[in-house]
């Protein structure tokens, strides 16, 4: 998805365990400072919780434990960024938010087999800009439609609870 002109992208970029990500502005809602969500019991290690967002209660993933990267302590450069993955607002748990960059829409390579230990089907590519690469997320590949589905359920169990 483009914004803009065709020939221009916006993306949202930030970092998780040292390594820079970038997402299309139209997948990212909000960035919120990060506040630990409340757990859900038998979920899974990637899914920390559920916050509230506005009128809505959204399942939060842990963008280190999604994609395999090293776990760490989260500090106060730590944000929630608001996606929509599919249908459905997920808040994703990322280190840092950096900036707002536009790029060349023929910027976005192609990304390698594996990345840096990453699956294939979590990119979209990879940006190079100022010397920096930058991972671009599928967001909507974030989640399987069996987890959405399992996500959903959870939430709907977790409403009858409150």
């Amino acid at each position: 998805m483009t914004t803009g002109t065709a020939d221009k992208r916006q993306l949202v970029t930030f970092e998780a365990a040292g390594e820079l990500f970038a997402a299309d502005i139209f997948a990212v809602e909000r960035v919120l400072r990060y506040t630990p969500p409340r757990l859900l019991p038998n979920a899974a290690p990637w899914l920390r919780g559920v916050i509230a967002h506005g009128a809505e209660t959204i399942p939060v993933v842990d963008l280190r434990e999604r994609l395999g990267l090293p776990a760490a302590a989260s500090t106060e450069d730590a944000r929630i960024l608001v996606m929509l993955v599919g249908e459905v607002r997920v808040g994703v748990i990322v280190d840092a938010v950096l900036s707002v960059r536009t790029v060349p829409a023929t910027a976005l390579e192609a990304p390698p087999a594996i990345y840096r230990g990453l699956a294939r089907e979590y990119l979209e590519g990879i940006v190079r800009q100022d010397e920096a690469i930058f991972v671009v997320l599928a967001a909507g590949h974030l989640l399987t439609t069996t987890e959405r589905i399992e996500m959903e359920r959870m939430l709907a169990t977790e409403g009858r609870d409150a």
